[in-house]
């Protein structure tokens, strides 16, 4: 192993890198992810981190970690500080030089690098992605590599990491004026289909801003027939004092239901139900929805039939509009919009039919997944559940009106390009602007489709893709892109142009090509670090969701990218996903991955230098899905040396899940090793980890890394025993499994910081039950936060308790853990302690813990009488109690997010511990 350690393999100050990539989130002004939609972006100050810790070295002992922790910190600010970048730059150089020294054999200086006289160190991302982490090793000096597979993903690639880097202000200054361009022709051809409404109260007009339609199928009663609305609610606004909403009535004539607005400026929504006298929140649930006219339920098998035979039908429901000179939306009535405000729609597929015979261009006929069963039509690809209901080819998402305007911003995007080249400009110049205004073009896409919700709490249309998946949607808004929302054309522009701004400030370019990660063109040995986000099992289908917007960038940009965009849609076959309806089974799907996995960690092995680290971003937010990735990096030669656990969720979303929540992201850091190693588990990696341990659990707890934090730095860092051997053996020779190391590293890290909690010897925790140490460690890790089955089952095992059955946690009539589905929830003294016989059976400390607070609270005089019937082990009773509370360690931070509640009457309970609990106390009052 090289003496070249790491930064990323010694220490980060996570928790700042965390809070700053919460707050980046928050910040959408010239960010990167305002350009166009791509899943599972990693926040930019987080992927700055990786980059730069993985070409600096670890502080040596005399300086020790604070100055680089500082800087660290200085450097992960959103936006960066370019007088901090220069200094990074500088420190990564320096570095740099003296490793191409050792391997050049001769002396190379950071100046050297500077002036282009000795190699960049080259950073490759080889699942690119949105571009994040090849952006900020271009901001970095670095020469940036970005592999992607997608045609999408790599048209966004192009317009973050090479247009703007080599055009600049020029670029951002004709992207702007061309998209304008695009935005006035577009408006003067279908600005009609979104007329100006006249003010019902006599005065001007109002532009309308969104149109709310429900769907609707016709009622299953013969001798009814009236239209069955399937919105799942009727709120249009809900905020403190403005209570708007849509009260359903019969129209007896037309057999179809009336919407008419009503406003309540009560303070609470309570108040506002009660004054409507209906709950507008109360209609269709999943696709069930009562006929109003005669009751008759349509049930969701019956809407899939109706929509399988192409009968689903709409309705308005209401306009929402802006005036000029008045705040906040206006929302008008059906009845208060006359037939010729909306246009006819038969008019508007003449109009598409004479759009796409004058420019060639053609309706997005290209089919939705498909199930793979046909006797099994629910079951699709991951995320999608819109075909069942009728859905089969892209255009139907979409109205008319939507589909027209869509296909008109591409005729004119197409146009642009024309005109740019009769104009003369530079050819690459040109292909890079009408490149951005495809992407304007295909983002505005997401927010005008027939699948964006209305946000009642912020009165704005939602965009489709607000989640990784296309869910079924019963009532929609459809957007008027001409219109004052914060989403129309003219905003969604003004986005990508800063975005761009913000991107052209760094000279120069990415490499970036269109591979499979399983195949990479580069030699061996040639980078110095590989930093990277793989997909991660069926968490996000990519491939299936960015056919959305392939659809549309293939009619707009195709021709200028005849490589990327000859394909029906996007390449399926060597995405790496686990899908399980692609591959006929879970089992099946899982082995594709797996082995695709495989393949490209062999591949970054063979061009990643010798002592250069590999950096993977895993997504799984535990480490219950760890074995696999393990299993693939020490089988293909890889050292873990060390996980660091990042957290991005707004702060605000972080209090109300409780204090300890889950990271959003790992970076997992590995170097490569001999190939063909075998140890010894008792002789060789046992005792290893236990020193790894140990000095992680101390080094990280000082430096004030705590809770769920804690619990998978040190288990990453526990890895490193395991991995330095392609196979580790027990002294039988049977083979140790990745998924039993797991067990054993997770068990170990979470016994050492128990004698931390408790403040006593590994020896003194094995007296504590395993019932209390599960309750102590949950608090500790998890805080008040529900945790997925899966996960709690991982952290469960190495602690030798069961939730489930007959004797485990969650059972019986007073259990420790309530389970609801898939989830488990620790309950606190305040829901178990009014239990007389809690804790008499003598063998739990916290079923003891739990009755004395609750007795404490409610009747305290019975303290005595139960402690002498109990009888607990009075020191482990007080220390369980210290532990809960986070007093055993002085002048530490809040350690344990218990409640509220609970932590307040411990703290009372400890102040008043010799008269209320000791022993003496006891046996003289009883």
């Amino acid at each position: 192993m090289t003496e070249d350690k790491r930064l990323i393999e010694d220490f980060l100050p996570i928790r700042e890198i965390s809070k700053e990539s919460a707050r980046e989130k928050s910040i959408r002004q010239g960010h990167i992810s305002t350009l166009h939609l791509w899943w599972a972006r990693r926040p930019l100050v987080a992927c700055r981190a990786a980059v730069y810790s993985s070409l600096v070295p670890a502080p040596n002992k005399k300086n020790g970690r604070g100055p680089k922790s500082g800087f660290i910190q200085r450097l992960c600010k959103y936006p960066a500080d370019p007088y901090v970048i220069k200094d990074a730059i500088k420190h990564i150089y320096e570095a740099h030089a003296e490793r191409l020294s050792k391997e050049l054999g001769k002396t190379v200086t950071a100046k050297d690098i500077e002036e282009g006289k000795a190699p960049k160190p080259r950073v490759l991302d080889m699942f690119a992605g949105g571009g994040s982490i090849p952006l900020e090793a271009l901001r970095l000096g670095c020469d940036a590599y970005a592999v992607e597979l997608n045609p999408v993903a790599h048209i966004i690639e192009l317009a973050t990491l090479v247009y703007p880097q080599k055009y600049g202000k020029k670029l951002v200054d004709e992207v702007e004026k061309w998209g304008k361009w695009v935005i006035e022709r577009a408006k003067e051809e279908v600005g009609d289909l979104y007329k100006p409404i006249p003010d019902p109260k006599g005065h001007g007009n109002l532009t309308p801003v969104a149109y709310l339609w429900t769907r609707t199928v016709k009622c299953k009663n013969p001798a009814c027939g009236a239209v069955v609305p399937l919105m799942r609610q009727t709120w249009l606004c809900k905020k403190k004092g403005k209570y708007i909403a849509l009260k359903v009535s019969l129209d007896d004539q037309t057999k179809r239901p009336k919407f008419t607005v009503v406003q309540s400026f009560a303070r609470t929504e309570k108040e506002a139900i009660e004054k409507f006298g209906f709950d507008p929140g109360k209609f269709s649930r999943g696709g069930n929805a009562p006929c109003i006219f005669c009751g008759a339920v349509a049930s969701s098998d019956y809407v899939k039939k109706e929509g399988q035979a192409k009968r689903i039908d709409k309705q308005l429901m209401a306009v929402v509009c802006t005036k000029e000179r008045h705040r906040g939306k206006i929302y008008l009535s059906p009845d208060q919009v006359t037939d010729d405000l909306i246009p006819d729609e038969e008019e508007i597929w003449r109009r598409i039919e004479r759009l796409c015979e004058e420019t060639g261009l053609s309706v997005p006929e290209e089919e939705l997944p498909k199930a793979s069963d046909k006797e099994k039509p629910d079951e699709i690809t991951l995320g999608f559940r819109v075909q069942p209901y009728g859905f089969a080819k892209w255009y139907e998402l979409f109205t008319p009106r939507q589909l027209l305007t869509l296909l008109t911003f591409t005729k004119w995007v197409r146009r642009a390009y024309e005109e740019m080249r009769k104009e003369g400009h530079e050819e690459g110049l040109t292909k890079g602007i009408a490149t951005h205004l495809a992407l304007l073009s295909s983002k505005m896409s997401d927010y005008l489709g027939s699948f964006c919700q209305w946000l009642v709490q912020t009165e704005a249309v939602a965009h489709i893709f607000a989640r990784q998946a296309l869910p079924m949607l019963w009532d929609f808004a459809e957007l008027n892109p001409f219109g004052e929302a914060g989403s129309n054309s003219v905003s969604i522009l003004k986005a990508i142009v800063e975005a761009v701004n913000s991107c052209n400030d760094i000279d120069a370019y990415a490499n970036v090509i269109r591979t499979s990660a399983t195949e990479l063109p580069y030699h061996e040995n040639f980078f110095d670090a590989i930093i990277t986000d793989p997909p991660y099992y069926d968490n996000v289908p990519y491939a299936d969701l960015s056919d959305f917007f392939y659809v549309w960038l293939k009619r707009s940009i195709g021709h200028l990218y005849l490589e990327h965009f000859s394909g029906e849609l996007t390449p399926k076959k060597k995405e790496i996903v686990a899908d399980a309806k692609r591959y006929g089974s879970k089992e099946k799907a899982k082995q594709f991955y797996e082995e695709m996995m495989f393949q490209s960690l062999q591949e970054a092995w063979r061009i990643l230098k010798p002592d250069s680290p590999l950096v993977m971003v895993y997504a799984h937010k535990t480490t219950a899905g760890w074995s696999t990735l393990v299993e693939a990096l020490r089988k293909t030669g890889f050292i873990i040396q060390e996980a660091w656990p990042v957290r991005t969720e707004r702060p605000g979303r972080l209090r109300e899940m409780g204090a300890s929540a889950l990271a959003s992201s790992i970076f997992l850091c590995a170097r490569k090793r001999e190939k063909g190693k075998v140890g010894s588990y008792e002789n060789e990696v046992y005792p290893q980890l236990e020193q790894i341990v140990k000095e992680r659990v101390n080094t990280l707890f000082s430096e004030g890394i705590i809770g769920a934090d804690l619990v998978i730095a040190c288990v990453g860092a526990g890895l490193k025993a395991f991995t330095q051997f392609e196979r580790v053996e027990y002294a039988n020779g049977e083979e140790v499994t990745s998924e039993d190391y797991l067990h054993t590293v997770e068990g170990l890290v979470l016994e050492t910081i128990l004698e931390k909690l408790f403040g006593i010897s590994r020896k003194g925790v094995s007296d504590v039950d395993a019932a209390t140490r599960f309750y102590v460690l949950w608090r500790y890790t998890y805080g008040r936060m529900e945790v997925d089955s899966g996960e709690a089952i991982v952290f469960a095992y190495p602690l030798g308790v069961e939730l489930d059955g007959p004797l485990g946690l969650s059972s019986g009539r007073n259990p420790l853990l309530e389970k609801t589905k898939n989830k488990y929830r620790l309950r606190d003294f305040s829901e178990r302690g009014d239990d007389e016989k809690l804790g008499l059976d003598g063998k739990s400390t916290i079923d003891i813990l739990h009755r004395i607070l609750w007795l404490l609270e409610n009747q305290a005089y019975k303290i005595p009488e139960y402690l002498s019937q109990a009888m607990p082990n009075y020191d482990l009773l007080k220390l369980t109690a210290q532990a809960l509370a986070g007093t055993t360690l002085a002048g530490s931070q809040e350690l344990i997010a218990t409640t509220s509640d609970e932590k307040s009457v411990l703290s009372k309970l400890l102040a008043n511990w010799k008269s209320v609990i000791s022993e003496e106390t006891i046996f003289r009052r009883w």
